[in-house]
């Protein structure tokens, strides 16, 4: 299982177009940056709690959407299976060659 954090950030890899300048603004400071709630207050004018709020709600935006979409769900799925292909190939005389057509797969993700 993921952590919060990791969760929150492959989340917004794939849904922040769908999040408003602002709330991408806040969440890449507050989870890529590790700003702190004051230190982002400070940077864009609004206070701790206003910072605060904005994390919280994007966070729902980013659960809600996932929730509709499953697009991280799916993408766990792709790798958890890509990572058993793997792990059988060893077994297999032809590795090399299924190893670089999975490589390929896993590119287009």
């Amino acid at each position: 299982m993921l952590d919060k954090t990791t969760r929150v950030n492959l989340l917004y890899d794939f849904y922040s177009p769908l999040l408003t300048e602002k709330q991408r603004s806040v969440m890449e400071l507050y989870f890529h940056e590790d700003w702190s709630l004051g230190e982002i207050a400070d940077y864009i004018g609004i206070s701790r709690q206003g910072v605060y709020e904005t994390v919280k709600r994007s966070q729902m935006v980013l659960e809600e959407l996932e929730s509709q979409l499953g697009l991280l769900d799916k993408h766990i799925h792709r790798m958890k299976i890509a990572q058993t292909i793997t792990d059988k190939l060893n077994d297999l005389p032809e590795q090399e060659t299924v190893r670089k057509l999975l490589d390929e797969l896993l590119e287009l993700d």
